[in-house]
């Protein structure tokens, strides 16, 4: 196996880090045990030099929230790509950042990255357990900056379930109407110094898809476990230490093999039967371990090391997308073929088997003087992605699957990619008035890359090696201005930047754009208005090539550079508190508009000026609407419309509806009863109306959303 040139520089700079901050513990007492929060409230993300927003708890919480792109569908700026309904394997983008299997943004837990290999492989095929979550933070603009490794839209930052005040715990229950039940639990306390949680997370049952000739509905099985250990001193300037530990498995039998567009209209939650073999089983589990002091009054140091493992095998049918795009052209033989009623030979079923490497440390300081708080720091950071996949092969005969033979991975499958980086960054909040806050910020990515391709098992013989790197420094200001107690002035620029990922062409440049956003914000009372608009432009826009989300030209693996895009958009949201005798009536809006296009012709690839980029839809619309009674009973709708968007880059150009999803609209209800102060029911119906659209067509072949579902639940809190 290919290792990193500069492993043991690495580790030993990670070591005199913690040594150094081990030091620093014994020399002099700090401040409590804390999480990592990147934004903190939805107050604190009304009054960023930038832009963001939290869902937190209590909409989590009344939502029974099981699928991530729910959540993040409330939120203004963000394009969510569902992909099996179930919010499996979100695809989410932000604004500039399109949204290709989540690699153009940074995924954080906890404030570290969760791509199980942020720069060589970003592909999110990993993400962590929607129902184990306390908060979602969206940051958006300059102070990005202070994150990374990807800064061109935006960081989303899960906030695990925080360690309880006082010792007490958890438990959730709730099963829908086809029996996949969810229960999750956790327990814990705090004592003068020590404190502790354990949690679980379990996921059991059928998914909504049929398959042909087996009538097997496709099974899911989660388990998730954390343990979080914490120490606080009781001095006057407390000092913190938190372990985090966390493992989980998943088996899903979901497929990439999606459906004609005839099929579809005729029955959404169809799947053909030569995906039956298709599965994916997985196991994740990650070490986190953060220390914090304060060195003086004004300087806090926070110490963060971290090492993630991540293991899958992606048994599936590959290449049957020929067949989907066959049939919806008109060809019987390949709808036969789906049907299986023809017989077809040479069928290749692969194990997209990977295992992932992450880990790194790094060291952050704090320090506030006066009308300043400057942030600083480095990260040292190794990932590695591991390919080793064969393939079986089936013959189709009378509707039935007889294996033929296997065969042994070629140089593509039999890969090792890895990369190492050293990130640098500097904030400084500076308020300059009382009605001015400027917020600096300066990052350096230093980027090396690897990949080596074996031409046998034993891996002795080197089929090739492409190594790669780049170094950007990225620069950007952010300001507010209240022009009273009432109206604020927002305005920002930065330099974006998304690292091509190991296996890129050698001297490849990697995507950078310049990003501009300016808005206004409204707040009184309990109304709150915001109105941004952002305009991101890129020299070299870039497309992420994977299996499970095909470059516009095809390619599966590396990048494919389209040349020169602008993105530009408008972002609204609304919020308020309306009282109506002994009801409130919470309800907030937000509406995201969005022009993506290529800015210049680019002769190398075809693309025009003009031409509409991929996953990008022009409108997005989200409201939710309560209805809480004194008595703890409420009720809550959510709507939520995603327009059409297309699937490769320049369908505006293609005649006809195969290059483009659905517009959709989508409708769910909660009510919550509180039987006595410690137990709750609740009742939710996701998709009221039905509302059945093509949600992908990424990858092979049409996709749905998830059918009208009925869930009951419990929630008792000991």
């Amino acid at each position: 196996m290919y290792k990193f040139r500069k492993t043991r520089l690495a580790s030993g700079m990670s070591l005199a880090l913690l040594l150094l901050s081990w030091q620093a513990l014994a020399a002099q007492p700090t401040p409590g045990l804390e999480e990592f929060l990147i934004i903190g409230s939805r107050e604190n993300a009304r009054r960023l030099a930038g832009s963001g927003a939290v869902v937190h708890s209590e909409q989590i919480l009344n939502e029974a929230a099981t699928d991530i792109n729910q959540l993040l569908k409330t939120l203004p700026g963000l394009y969510i790509r569902e992909e099996d309904g179930l919010g499996l394997r979100p695809n989410i983008g932000i604004r500039g950042a399109t949204s290709e299997r989540s690699s153009k943004i940074t995924l954080m837990e906890d404030g570290v990255m969760m791509a199980p290999a942020p720069y060589s492989d970003p592909a999110a095929y990993y993400f962590p357990t929607a129902q184990r979550q306390a908060a979602v933070e969206v940051l958006k603009g300059a102070p990005l900056l202070r994150f990374g490794p990807q800064t061109t839209g935006g960081v989303i930052n899960l906030v695990s379930t925080l360690i309880p005040e006082t010792n007490g715990g958890n438990l959730r229950v709730m099963s829908d109407e086809r029996g996949l039940a969810d229960v999750h639990g956790w327990y814990g306390g705090r004592g003068d110094q020590f404190s502790y949680l354990v949690e679980s997370v379990q996921r059991h049952g059928a998914g909504f898809k049929k398959i042909d000739r087996s009538g097997d509905e496709g099974g899911i099985a989660i388990e998730d476990y954390v343990v979080k250990l914490g120490w606080q001193s009781a001095g006057p300037r407390a000092q913190s230490l938190q372990l985090k530990m966390q493992y989980s498995e998943e088996n899903s039998e979901e497929t990439y093999l999606g459906l004609t567009d005839r099929d579809f209209r005729r029955d959404q939650d169809r799947r053909y039967g030569m995906s039956d073999p298709d599965e994916m089983t997985n196991r994740h589990s990650s070490v986190q371990l953060s220390y914090r002091i304060a060195l003086s009054d004004a300087l806090t140091a926070t110490t963060l090391a971290y090492d993630n493992n991540f293991k899958r095998d992606w048994y599936k049918l590959e290449g049957a997308g020929s067949y989907i795009k066959a049939a919806n052209t008109g060809s019987g033989s390949a709808q036969n073929i789906l049907d299986g009623t023809a017989n077809v030979n040479g069928l290749r079923y692969k194990h997209n088997n990977r295992v992932y490497a992450s880990h790194g440390v790094e060291l952050n300081l704090r320090y506030a003087l006066g009308d300043h708080t400057v942030n600083g720091g480095v990260r040292l950071h190794e990932d590695e992605a591991d390919r080793y996949q064969e393939v079986d092969v089936f013959n189709q005969i009378s509707g039935a699957l007889v294996f033929d033979r296997m065969i042994l991975p070629g140089a593509s499958d039999n890969r090792v990619g890895g990369s190492e980086a050293v990130s640098l960054w500097l904030t400084d909040n500076w308020q300059f008035s009382d009605a001015l806050r400027i917020t600096a910020a300066l990052r350096y990515e230093d980027v090396d890359t690897n990949e080596v391709r074996y031409d046998n098992v034993q891996r002795t013989a080197i089929n090739r090696e492409v190594p790669n790197a780049a170094q950007e420094w990225l620069p950007g200001v952010s300001f507010t201005y209240d022009m009273n107690s009432n109206w604020q002035l927002l305005a920002g620029v930065h330099k974006g930047f998304s690292p091509l990922g190991a296996g890129s062409a050698e001297r490849e440049d990697p995507e950078s754009s310049t990003n501009y956003e300016a808005g206004l914000r409204f707040r009184q009372g309990l109304w709150f208005l915001e109105g941004i608009g952002f305009y991101s432009d890129f020299s070299e826009k870039t497309e992420n090539c994977s299996v499970g989300s095909p470059c516009s030209n095809g390619n599966t693996i590396g990048s494919y550079n389209t040349g020169a895009a602008v993105i530009a958009g408008l972002e609204w949201q609304a919020g308020t508190m309306f009282t109506i005798g002994d009801a409130q009536l919470p309800v907030d809006f937000s509406y995201t508009w969005t022009d993506a296009a290529i800015s210049r012709d680019n002769p190398a690839t075809g693309v025009l000026d003009g031409d509409l980029l991929k996953d990008v839809p022009e409108h997005l619309y989200s409201l939710r609407a309560g209805l809480e009674l004194r008595n703890g009973f409420s009720n809550y709708a959510v709507a939520k419309y995603t327009d059409a968007q297309c699937s490769i880059i320049s369908c505006n150009r293609i005649a006809g509806d195969l290059q483009h999803t659905d517009d959709l609209l989508v409708i769910d209800l909660i009510s919550r009863y509180p039987f006595n102060d410690a137990l709750n029911l609740f009742l939710k119906v996701e998709n009221l109306l039905d509302e059945r659209e093509i949600i992908s067509r990424d990858p092979d072949g049409a996709r749905p959303n998830k059918p009208r579902t009925a869930t009951l639940g419990m929630e008792y809190r000991f």
